[in-house]
């Protein structure tokens, strides 16, 4: 991840440089690597970079020959070689980035050049002939990006990839909505994202291939590994990053072989402790990372004898990853909260409890060298994994909801994927949340996931890789961990954390502040003590107009206070069976 900031048309930019310097730093932990500015009348974009593909030659802001488009981004473009052979015009690149693709996209297409992206992104596009900004955001909002207004300068506009460097120059901030581009030529933001699965009443009839669903989740994952630095995988040892997991392994040692086959046992790029590769595309157009490291990593984490520490050890041995399992103690994660809420920028409960780990886990893989990961986002939202869709009434109902979710993706799972990896120059990338992979899945018929009596939750993406009935395949996973139940990441690290949590607040809130609630806090009032406190802490951040940039996680189809996924019976019920 990077982090980006931008003032359009600011009264006097000279003047305020000093400042948009000084908020662009508040994102620098997104992007240590270097630092770039530049102005163009009176506007000003900024960019923190952390490298990942382009490292010798990709600082930002990124401009065309003239100087006449400037442009900052945060995120990785996977379709960019395929998007430089086919442009309309000759182009001049001036460095390898994926992220400079986006300059002669504009000049063909103008606002319509997001549709031609495949990635995760936030950009600042500012074209000096017309005086003209343009802001966009990736489809599902993988990348945080926020747009503020100041009524002390009316007609300037702020973009961030966080909120923090918003909240003190902004009285009104909003989360640009993910899959829509600003253009200020009309002052509009209209959506360019526009999937078949958009419109919830439109239920999809489409059968079940589940071989379909098995390579499109295949390409997405081999696409993501497009770097030119070491990464890994984060391995929680539930079904979702467990897949990713193995086919990241799959591709790694493919890959590898490849190379060695075509350079005689020799690695290219001469460095074989590194991993040092090559990257292109073939003939047909389809992307071929070469990029590889000698063996995996993978990354876990929790309490002392977790559920998900424990599972993720049999799943790396099963792959052969080199594992890597990170413990942490309650008082650890206690102490880390404030840190979280700060990064994260939301009060909301669930997100903050399966943040916490994240965030700690994020820290120990930046240490090790590792500045790319894997994870496992979104497949919960498009398969309806969580138990609580057990409780759907209808298949209907079931994809309306399936919809709803991964539609408010960015201000949950992927704020905490984005938020606690980059909150240490960390960039998580997310296969299930890849363009094409949504589309074959959101396009089934929904009965297909429906979870009853026979059906375990996400039992369509279990079953796709199920190789049982293919003697010549090797499995993808034991069969014990491709159908594990469901955890909740925040109670799969140790149930003793919610716990712990539960029990602090009960120390920092009482009863009458219960009772009493800020009056600035309006209608969004904390309804248990973990959420006040949570609220509480938030405040000390930033300022109360921050708060509508915030969703609280609830379930649908429940009456329970907790959202955790062990709050609901069928998990219990599930276990009580087990037993």
């Amino acid at each position: 991840m990077c982090g980006i900031f931008a003032c359009y048309r600011h009264p006097d930019v000279q003047k305020f440089k000093p400042t948009a310097l000084k908020l662009s730093k508040q994102v620098r932990h997104r992007g240590p690597d270097w630092s770039g500015s530049i102005i163009s009348k009176n506007t000003i974009l900024c960019h923190e970079r952390l490298s990942i593909v382009g490292v010798d030659s990709g600082a930002q802001p990124l401009t065309n020959a003239d100087e006449t488009l400037v442009l900052a981004v945060n995120g990785e473009i996977y379709n960019h070689r395929l998007i430089r052979k086919h442009l309309k015009e000759a182009y001049h690149f001036k460095t390898h980035s994926d992220c400079e693709v986006i300059i002669p996209l504009y000049a063909e297409y103008d606002i319509d050049a997001p549709k031609h992206l495949d990635g995760m992104f936030s950009f600042v596009l500012y074209d000096k002939n017309q005086d003209r900004i343009i802001a966009a955001r990736d489809p599902i909002g993988i990348t945080t990006f926020y747009q503020g207004w100041s009524w002390k300068e009316p007609g300037t506009v702020y973009f961030a990839s966080e909120l923090k460097c918003l909240s003190t120059v902004c009285d009104k901030i909003v989360a640009f909505p993910p899959g829509h581009i600003f253009d200020s030529k009309t002052g509009k933001t209209t959506r360019y994202f526009e999937p078949t699965w958009w419109d919830p009443t439109k239920v999809p009839s489409a059968p079940i291939n589940y071989k379909e669903i098995r390579h499109a989740l295949e390409k997405a994952v081999r696409k993501r590994l497009m770097a030119e630095v070491p990464y890994g995988v984060l391995l929680s040892g539930g079904l979702d990053s467990s897949l990713v997991a193995s086919i990241a392994q799959r591709e790694t040692l493919r890959l590898k072989q490849k190379a060695l086959d075509a350079n005689g046992g020799v690695l290219p790029g001469g460095d074989a402790d590194r991993g040092e590769g090559l990257v292109g595309i073939d003939d047909d157009d389809n992307i071929e990372t070469v990029t590889y490291l000698p063996q995996l990593n993978s990354f876990s984490i929790g309490l002392p004898g977790s559920p998900d520490n424990e599972a993720a050890v049999k799943v790396a041995k099963f792959l052969g990853t080199k594992h890597h399992v990170m413990t942490f103690t309650i008082e650890d994660g206690l102490n880390a909260l404030s840190d979280v809420i700060y990064h994260l920028e939301t009060y909301d409960v669930t997100t903050i409890r399966a943040s916490t780990p994240m965030y700690l886990l994020s820290r120990k893989i930046k240490a090790m060298g590792i500045k790319m990961v894997l994870s496992g986002e979104g497949s919960d939202e498009i398969f309806g994994g969580y138990l609580y869709f057990h409780a759907a009434p209808d298949k209907e109902a079931f994809h309306e909801e399936t919809v709803r979710r991964v539609k408010n993706l960015h201000l949950a799972d992927c704020l905490r994927a984005n938020k606690s990896t980059s909150a240490w120059g960390l960039e998580a990338r997310v296969p299930y949340l890849d363009k094409e992979f949504l589309e074959t899945c959101m396009s089934i018929d929904p009965q297909e996931k429906m979870i009853t009596k026979d059906r375990i939750e996400k039992y369509i993406l279990r079953k796709a890789f199920d190789t049982t009935d293919e003697p010549d395949t090797k499995a993808y996973l034991p069969d014990e961990i491709l159908w594990r139940q469901k955890e909740q990441f925040s109670d799969g690290v140790g149930y003793g954390w919610i716990d712990a949590l539960k029990d602090n607040a009960e120390l920092h809130v009482t009863d009458d502040m219960m009772a009493n609630p800020k009056p600035e806090w309006g209608t969004d009032i904390p309804d248990t003590k973990e959420a006040y406190w949570y609220r509480l802490m938030f405040d000390e951040h930033f300022p109360p107009s921050c708060a509508s940039t915030v969703m609280r996680w609830t379930p649908t189809w429940s009456k329970q206070s907790d959202p955790s996924g062990r709050a609901i019976s069928t998990h219990q019920a599930k276990y009580d069976n087990a037993a």
